[in-house]
């Protein structure tokens, strides 16, 4: 699986302003999340030319499988549907589930969480990045994974990403300290530029790697509420296909909590391309935080939770 430097995507193309619609062919539509979700910087200049193709040159354009562009395109989406439904085997070394503890309380797990070698990402690791909060907390915050700070410091977000959540969090009304807060990956994910350490997006054996250590913590905690941070922790907890900016702000009962609720990722607001989408982003996820407050409190309606 390539990988690729974390990046924002660059400005689609010039709308219809007649219209002011953009009428894409469902199909695009559905291979484009996969495409998306590919690990070469490269998957945003193929995904846009693509698009600009079909609405000013060809609607069939995915219909011609010998133009490099929909090769290219096509051969991205597979990638990813092929690496989405991946599996390590019976080989469980590959997988966190060889380093578990028989005792499966907070402070055991944490143990032997920090000497995982589950994945590849141990290996460049500072440390492991375990997550933190009281055992009885009735929310459960679950973010994508450690950010550079948060790796040298050991503890889950206290860096710029953490500052937005303890921003939203105190609007929202939700006690930092009375929330258990970790991530679906342990490790930094990392690669080198000069004297600094860049995000990557984790890989999906990654992501599937840790996720027993998710899974434990969460079976030990058993919080009525879960709120899913960015698509990484959406993704693991509703499935491949759940899609933040569309599905957010929603209670929804599932496996892992009977109320959970999926919000964007603070760095969303940081990353934001304005300070007007910045506000917009950071609203939606004082909106959600509102929401699993309620559900903890039992104030939420039948209504609100989804089946």
């Amino acid at each position: 699986m390539l990988r690729g430097l974390a990046q924002e995507a660059p400005p689609p193309p010039e709308r219809d302003r007649a219209t002011d619609r953009l009428m894409v062919p469902r199909r695009f539509v559905e291979e484009a999340r996969w495409v998306a979700a590919h690990s070469d910087p490269a998957r945003w200049d193929v995904m846009y030319r693509v698009l600009f193709r079909i609405l000013h040159e060809n609607r069939r354009l995915l219909d011609v499988a010998a133009d490099a562009d929909v090769s290219r395109f096509a051969a991205m989406s597979k990638q990813t549907h092929q690496d989405e439904h991946q599996t390590f085997g019976d080989d469980m070394k590959e997988t966190a589930l060889a380093f578990m503890p028989e005792d499966r309380s907070l402070p055991s797990l944490r143990r032997a969480a920090a000497s995982c070698q589950g994945c590849p990402l141990f290996a460049r690791a500072t440390q492991t990045v375990f997550g933190e909060g009281p055992g009885d907390a009735r929310i459960a915050l679950v973010g994508e994974q450690p950010g550079d700070e948060e790796a040298i410091r050991g503890r889950p977000f206290v860096g710029p990403a953490g500052d937005v959540l303890d921003r939203a969090l105190a609007e929202a009304g939700v006690e930092r300290a009375a929330v258990y807060v970790t991530n679906v990956v342990k490790h930094f994910s990392w690669e080198p530029r000069g004297k600094r350490r860049i995000h990557l997006t984790p890989r999906l054996s990654e992501i599937r790697a840790c996720r027993p250590w998710l899974e434990a913590e969460l079976e030990v905690l058993r919080p009525p509420v879960l709120v899913a941070l960015g698509s990484i922790a959406a993704r693991t907890i509703f499935g491949p296909q759940f899609r933040v900016l569309t599905e957010r702000g929603q209670v929804r009962r599932t496996s892992w909590a009977e109320h959970t609720v999926a919000t964007l990722h603070p760095s969303a607001v940081l990353r934001a391309d304005s300070p007007e989408t910045a506000e917009t982003y950071f609203a939606w996820i004082v909106n959600d935080l509102g929401l699993a407050l309620e559900a903890s409190a039992g104030r939420a309606s039948q209504a609100q939770v989804r089946l």
